[in-house]
């Protein structure tokens, strides 16, 4: 179906364009709080191994702009935080 909608010579509806600009954004944010939703800020370390991660994470983007390399450096000092210093 979307092949026929979306031919070569026809040109990608308006919607369709801002929902690809919109979306990436949206499903990021989606995961963050996916991720955050379970933590429990009142007990135990309060969360700071994922807070420590987030921050780390965003860090890494902004400053390589790598999607590839911010999830890898994230991932990798939120378990070694957890294994080893939490």
């Amino acid at each position: 179906m979307p092949f026929r909608l979306f031919q070569r010579g026809n040109q990608t509806p308006r919607y369709i364009q801002e929902l690809g600009e919109f979306l990436p954004g949206a499903i990021m944010v989606m995961l963050v709080v996916y991720c955050l939703r379970n933590v429990t800020w009142l007990s135990g370390n309060h969360g700071w191994p994922d807070l420590t991660a987030c921050t780390i994470t965003i860090l890494v983007h902004l400053k390589w702009r790598s999607l590839f390399a911010s999830m890898i450096i994230g991932t990798t000092a939120y378990i070694l935080m957890v294994n080893f210093v939490f």
